[in-house]
C-alpha cells in the first residue's frame, strides 16, 4: 500500500477488479480489502439504483453476445470479450455508484438528542432540533437555493438578492432572500417566526402571507387556515406580548372555526349543533371581537346575541 501509485482508492478498487477478471493472481490481503471495498459500495445505493444500473448494462452489452467471432473463436476472442464485458460492466456500476453518490444523492443532516448546526454552500447556517432532518440537494446553491425540512429548525439565511432561499416542509413552505427566521412543526400544528427580514409562507389553499420582524405565521393545527401574530416585548416586564393581525379561513367547518376564534380572542361561541361541520371562508383583518364574529354570523346567515363573553349563534327568523 505505501507503494501505491494511484491518486484516490477508487483507481485502486478498479485495477484489482481487473486483475479478478483477467485471471491474475491476487494476495489475500488484496481479496479482503476488493470484497471490504464492495460491501461499503452497496450500503450506499438503494436497491432500486443496483438494480437499474444492471439493467442499463445488460442492455448495454446485448448485441455484444451475438457476435459470430466468440462461436468460431471458444478458445482465443471468448475468453477475453468476457474479460472486456466484466470490465466494461464493472465500469458502468460503479461509474453509476461514483455519479449517484458524488452527483445526484442528497446530503441528509439529522439532529438526534442535541441541536445541530449545519453550514451550507452559501453561507447560511441552519440549526437543526432535536429530531429535525435538513435534505439539501447535490444542486445547492443553484439559482434556487431549495432545502427540504422536516421537525424544527432555525435558519440563518445569508443574503442575496438573485437567489431566493425556500424551505419546503410538512405541506407549507417558506422562501425567503435573506433573514433568519424558526420553523415549528408539530404535529398538524405548523409555525413559522421571524427574527430579521422578510419571509413568504405558502400554503395549501390559503394566500400566501408576507411577515415582518416580530411576527408569527401559523395555521393553528387547522388545514387551509392561516394566521399572522404580532409579537412584541413589554419594555418594563420584557414579557411578549401578542396579537392576531390576521386570520384566514377557506372551506373550514364551523366547528373548526369556532374552536380558534374561541382561544384566540378568549371567548365562547354557541351554535347550532346542525351547522357544525358547515363549510366556512372568511378573512379578518385588524377588526375587533365583535366586528369579527358579527361578519362570521353574516357569511352564515345567523343573528348574533351576546352575554358577557359568550356569542350566541342563531338561524335568523
Amino acid at each position: 500500500m505505501k507503494n501505491l501509485k494511484y491518486k484516490d482508492i477508487e483507481a485502486f478498487v478498479f485495477r484489482l477488479w481487473q486483475r479478478e477478471v483477467s485471471e491474475e493472481k491476487m494476495s489475500p490481503k488484496e481479496t479482503e480489502l476488493l470484497d471490504q471495498w464492495k460491501i461499503s459500495v452497496e450500503k450506499n445505493i438503494d436497491t432500486n439504483h443496483i438494480q437499474e444500473s444492471k439493467d442499463r448494462v445488460l442492455f448495454a452489452l446485448e448485441s455484444y453476445f451475438i457476435q459470430t467471432a466468440i462461436i468460431d473463436h471458444p478458445n482465443g476472442f471468448r475468453k477475453y470479450f468476457y474479460q472486456i464485458a466484466a470490465v466494461i460492466l464493472l465500469l458502468l456500476s460503479l461509474g453509476g455508484v461514483f455519479t449517484y453518490n458524488t452527483f445526484f444523492k442528497p446530503d441528509v443532516y439529522f439532529a438526534e438528542s442535541v441541536n445541530q448546526k449545519v453550514h451550507l454552500a452559501d453561507g447560511s447556517v441552519v440549526t437543526l432540533f432535536p429530531g429535525a432532518e435538513l435534505t439539501v440537494e447535490k444542486s445547492f446553491p443553484a439559482d434556487t437555493r431549495v432545502v427540504n425540512l422536516k421537525g424544527d429548525a432555525i435558519f440563518s439565511v445569508a443574503k442575496s438578492k438573485k437567489h431566493p432561499f425556500i424551505v419546503h416542509a410538512d405541506g407549507f413552505s417558506t422562501k425567503v432572500l435573506g433573514t433568519i427566521f424558526k420553523i415549528t412543526q408539530t404535529g398538524n400544528d405548523k409555525a413559522v417566526d421571524l427574527y430579521e427580514g422578510k419571509v413568504a409562507v405558502s400554503y395549501t389553499g390559503v394566500p400566501v402571507t408576507f411577515l415582518k420582524p416580530h411576527q408569527k405565521w401559523t395555521n393553528f393545527g387547522v388545514a387551509r387556515t392561516a394566521a399572522v401574530i404580532s409579537l412584541k416585548k413589554e419594555n418594563k416586564t420584557n414579557k411578549e406580548l401578542s396579537s392576531l393581525l390576521s386570520l384566514s379561513f377557506n372551506d373550514v367547518s364551523l366547528k373548526e372555526v369556532a374552536e380558534v376564534l374561541q382561544k384566540n380572542y378568549n371567548i365562547h361561541i354557541v351554535y347550532p349543533k346542525e351547522s357544525a361541520d358547515k363549510k366556512v371562508t372568511v378573512d379578518f383583518a385588524g377588526g375587533s371581537t365583535d366586528e369579527n364574529i358579527e361578519a362570521l354570523a353574516f357569511i352564515l346567515g345567523f343573528e348574533v346575541q351576546k352575554e358577557k363573553q359568550t356569542y350566541i349563534l342563531r338561524k335568523q327568523p
